[in-house]
């Protein structure tokens, strides 16, 4: 079971990024970037969302690409290897 207790600072930051990659033309859909950023923050690997919101686009790009193709939806945790750059 995902654990979606996330904190009110954490919200406003996976706000921010996912507003960011829309605005990128990273997806389309806010709730589904963050679901994603959401569920492997607090179910696999703590990233560092004010790093990660700060990045530059490529590395920003990197991240939340990675994240979306990689979650497993039913665990919160990255799949076949992948490692965000932006972990703390």
């Amino acid at each position: 079971m995902i654990n979606w207790n996330s904190t009110k600072e954490e919200d406003v930051l996976i706000g921010k990024i996912a507003e960011r990659a829309i605005e990128m033309g990273l997806n389309i859909d806010k709730t589904e970037v963050m679901m994603d950023i959401t569920a492997v923050h607090l179910n696999d690997c703590k990233l560092d969302l004010k790093r990660l919101l700060e990045a530059d686009d490529l590395n920003f790009a990197h991240d939340v690409n990675g994240i979306r193709g990689r979650v497993d939806v039913n665990t919160g945790k990255l799949t076949r290897g992948f490692l965000p750059r932006f972990v703390k």
